[in-house]
């Protein structure tokens, strides 16, 4: 590619990815990868490094992995690179204005939301969580500030109504690619026009919590669907099971992977149907549907499957042993 731009690209998460490597199939001059170091993961917490860390050693390109970006290390570190701008998307931490004043045309940043609405960590799951039928992509030129910066381009597609958080993420991430690049040649040709976002309508998305995936049968059915969609890859959305008392059981974690909201009435919380592959519990509008869930210590399996193996029963309660999570 004929004098171009050269890039750092600081990025971490599964998002990021398909934006990295289409810069990079595209002849985009990417001077180096700035991501997170490698994390412990699983049972033996062993350091796995990300995907995009893998990417970059593939293709030769050097891999910077501070603790801290924003300290003078780190940041005499990213100007021997001679960055003339920064790409991040995913990277999982907050730019200073002083990393931000190193290129000369500063920083872009690739946001999985139409900003201003869902500014945080977690934009594609809150947009499902609270029922959102369209979502998409956002370029902003970066601030120290989180997700305010002014818009250079935007691109929008449906969220169908049975889509995970994670499915979604990564048709945004494909979505985003090509926008960045197409951001990049814009700003190369002095041709962008850099919109500020309308402070009156910012929404949040803050960062996902354990607690938040747990089900709130109290809820309607829809709203119980999407959280069960959008808890997914993380945390999950989950419920205890509580057997009848007269059964002597014990009350069982479950985790909800895929619902459906039905046609129904009952007691939310509680299971309305247990027999071949409908297991139906009630919410506070309306009922849900389990098709699939996965009980302490097995897998995944389909509602047919999960009562061969236990005796769920009608009237059994889903949630605390009072129905409310």
């Amino acid at each position: 590619m004929a004098s171009a731009i050269r890039l750092v690209f600081l990025g971490t998460g599964d998002f990021a990815l398909p934006t990295f490597e289409h810069l990079a199939a595209t002849g985009h001059d990417l001077a180096a990868l700035v991501t997170q170091p490698d994390r412990p993961q699983g049972r033996k917490q062993e350091r796995v490094p990300a995907t995009i860390k893998r990417a970059a050693e593939a293709r030769g390109i050097p891999v910077f992995q501070p603790e801290d970006v924003n300290v003078s290390g780190s940041l005499e570190h990213i100007r021997a690179f001679g960055p003339e701008l920064l790409v991040t998307a995913a990277y999982g931490q907050i730019l200073s204005a002083d990393l931000l004043e190193i290129p000369r045309m500063g920083g872009i940043n690739l946001h999985g939301s139409v900003l201003p609405a869902y500014r945080g960590a977690s934009p594609v799951a809150r947009a499902i969580q609270h029922g959102d039928v369209e979502t998409g992509v956002t370029i902003i030129r970066m601030t120290p500030r989180i997700d305010a910066g002014g818009i250079i381009a935007i691109a929008r597609t449906p969220i169908d109504p049975d889509e995970t958080a994670g499915e979604l993420e990564e048709r945004l991430a494909q979505l985003g690619a090509p926008l960045v690049a197409q951001s990049i040649a814009a700003m190369a040709a002095g041709s962008v026009p850099i919109l500020p976002q309308d402070r009156a309508a910012v929404t949040r998305a803050p960062k996902l919590r354990k607690e938040d995936g747990l089900i709130d049968w109290s809820r309607p059915a829809r709203a119980v669907h999407n959280l069960v969609r959008a808890m997914q890859p993380w945390p999950m959305a989950s419920t205890t099971w509580n057997p009848r008392p007269i059964t002597g059981r014990k009350p069982m974690r479950i985790i909800v992977h895929r619902t459906e909201p039905v046609d129904g009435t009952g007691t939310a919380g509680t299971v309305i149907e247990a027999s071949g592959d409908r297991l139906v519990v009630a919410a506070g509008e309306g009922v849900v549907r389990l098709r699939t869930i996965q009980l302490e210590g097995k897998k995944p399996a389909d509602a047919a499957e999960v009562l061969r193996g236990y005796r769920i029963d009608v009237g059994d309660r889903m949630g605390s042993p009072a129905g409310g999570e």
